[in-house]
């Protein structure tokens, strides 16, 4: 069996660190670098990848909303790497496949790796998705936002999450649609649906997140397709890669 690998680390050399002691590994291959956790998301989603090193502490997006934004339906087995002890290294140990403290040695990393193939050969991929829930329930309750600013003509002023029914990619930027209008918000989808509570709003799309409350039918149509159609008819295109997403809402 071949392990397909993701690295995850805002430092390069940290980065170069854990490929240099994988080309050790005969049966692992790395499919990618990411330097933050946006990139991170993404990755997963892409290459649906096996095993992924994941940076604990990282600007902008941490490895718990990583965790967050992806759910347990599509997470990997996660080794975590973090230079903090004070992230509660005991939970790690309980819920986590495992983890590494910086700077960690060639056999400590050899140690990490066993457990990944051991936990990989079992099969029991729902036991791993399991314990990570529960490490993200334990080391970090989640903090959502409750408001999102709108920059425009040299004013902010706010849109209520509950009043949005749905957010939609506008290149670098995401258009929020919300009962007075849509505005355009200087935040990528990524950062969004991960800041937004995932009991609430839930993502259709690679280009699309619906609030869960403003759906009001969900269709199926030819060759297994699905389009979420919103209160005032508003029709969605549902993207295969997240269909399973609405089974949860």
């Amino acid at each position: 069996m071949t392990i397909r690998a993701l690295i995850v680390d805002d430092e390069r050399l940290a980065r170069q660190k854990i490929r240099r002691m994988l080309a050790a590994e005969s049966d692992v291959t790395v499919l990618r670098e990411c330097a933050n956790g946006a990139e991170a998301i993404d990755a997963i989603r892409d290459d649906t990848p096996d095993l992924v090193f994941l940076d604990v502490q990282m600007p902008g997006m941490d490895g718990f909303a990583v965790l967050r934004a992806l759910g347990t339906q599509l997470a990997p087995a996660i080794v975590f790497v973090t230079a903090h002890e004070q992230y509660a290294v005991r939970a790690f140990e309980v819920h986590a496949l495992d983890y590494l403290l910086k700077p960690f040695d060639a056999e400590r990393f050899r140690v990490a790796i066993g457990r990944v193939r051991h936990q990989l050969a079992s099969g029991d991929h729902h036991a791993c998705a399991t314990r990570i829930a529960s490490m993200i329930r334990e080391l970090k309750p989640p903090e959502y936002l409750e408001r999102i600013p709108v920059r425009t003509n040299g004013r902010v002023f706010f849109i209520k999450a509950e009043e949005i029914d749905w957010i939609e990619s506008a290149d670098n930027y995401a258009r929020v649609h919300h009962k007075r209008g849509a505005h355009l918000v200087r935040e990528t989808m990524t950062a969004l649906e991960a800041s937004l509570d995932p009991r609430r709003f839930v993502r259709v799309h690679r280009t699309a997140i619906v609030n869960a409350d403003r759906i009001e039918e969900i269709r199926t149509l030819f060759h297994g397709d699905h389009v979420v159609v919103l209160q005032g008819g508003r029709e969605i295109p549902c993207g295969r890669t997240y269909r399973d997403r609405l089974e949860t809402i």
